[in-house]
């Protein structure tokens, strides 16, 4: 199981309609000891997208959500990961947030086929 490493609770701060990291994020990836790490540096944008139509069912705000899309915007935008590998470390964050299995599947399908192309 992924796990957040040495991050402070205040590790962001609300930015326009988004957010801002304040300390950098690092998320080990894999098992436990695995020594392969995602870093989200200090000072990185990030938003919680949530489809029009799925706006009813969650909150963008959802503190719950924010190391998760966090950690997905940075592989995807920054890293230039793929959508289907920027949803894994995405998927193990809501699921260390205790996000509930249904919401997280709903959750990584939406980040895994949106602009689809």
């Amino acid at each position: 199981m992924s796990r957040q490493t040495g991050s402070s609770p205040n590790w962001y701060i609300r930015h326009g309609d988004g957010y801002l990291t304040t300390t950098e994020l690092a998320w080990e990836i894999g098992a436990r000891g695995s020594g392969l790490f995602l870093y989200v540096p200090p000072g990185f944008a990030f938003d919680v997208s949530v489809p029009r139509w799925a706006g009813w069912i969650f909150d963008r705000h959802d503190p719950r959500y924010l190391k998760a899309a966090a950690l997905h915007d940075y592989a995807l935008h920054r890293l230039g990961w793929g959508r289907v590998s920027a949803a894994a470390p995405f998927s193990e964050a809501l699921r260390a947030a205790g996000v509930s299995r249904i919401r997280r599947l709903a959750m990584v399908l939406a980040v895994t086929i949106h602009k689809w192309r």
